[in-house]
């Protein structure tokens, strides 16, 4: 399940991170030294050391963000999420296609978190650059994503993907991972829409014993379907 949430970030928060994320100078490293054995071959890029200080300043502002983003929620029903990452494209930077690794250890506590779900937010306008696509494949095709900058996709983590070549410009963006309540991609889907549903029904003031038998429903799968 492939889904953008837009406006993540409100203008003062992205314009924030942005400021931080341009003044970080030696922060900035080359991003081979967080990819594994398969991606290590195929990144070409910059990330920020993830455990400097700019990096946990614009972890603290996506993390809170996130954490009021009814949408994201919904969506991904997360049970942890990794410290947002950051990394740039300039030209001739590319990320070739792979998939994530299985497990992260979390940089700030050593627990090891299950990546279900990967995310992407943007920071740059798509004015600001060339190039420089998330390319996602998954059994139904490939989908590209060019967001607006505060604009997120989140995508299941088992999905081949790539950044294809900026050719101008600079693409700045976060990354990161959630280990949901629910791993099973179809079930956390099936639940999105059932939550969407609801939603509407709710705002419409359709049947109460039919909403409050769908909301019964929802929370009887998340019982039987979640980890914890």
């Amino acid at each position: 399940m492939l889904i953008t949430i837009p406006k993540l970030l409100d203008a003062q928060q992205l314009q924030t991170v942005r400021h931080l994320l341009e003044q970080a100078g030696p922060a900035w490293v080359d991003g081979r030294i967080t990819a594994g054995y398969q991606g290590a071959a195929v990144k070409l890029n910059q990330q920020i050391d993830e455990r400097s200080e700019v990096a946990q300043q614009c972890q603290q502002i996506i993390l809170s963000a996130l954490e009021r983003h009814p949408r994201f929620i919904s969506a991904t029903l997360p049970n942890m999420v990794y410290p947002p990452m950051f990394n740039r494209y300039s030209a001739g930077m590319t990320f070739g296609a792979h998939v994530d690794g299985s497990v992260r250890i979390h940089p700030h506590n050593g627990r090891k978190l299950r990546t279900d779900i990967s995310a992407t937010l943007f920071l740059s306008a798509p004015s600001d650059y060339d190039g420089g696509e998330l390319q996602i494949h998954d059994t139904y095709g490939m989908h590209a994503a060019k967001l607006d900058a505060g604009d997120v996709v989140v995508y299941p983590a088992t999905s081949l993907h790539q950044v294809t070549p900026v050719t101008r410009g600079v693409r700045t963006a976060c990354f990161f991972w959630i280990q949901s309540l629910v791993r099973d991609d179809a079930q956390r889907s099936m639940l999105f829409e059932m939550d969407n549903a609801i939603q509407t029904l709710n705002q419409t003031n359709a049947d109460e014993v039919a909403r409050r038998t769908l909301v019964g429903c929802y929370h009887n799968l998340m019982r039987q379907w979640s980890d914890t």
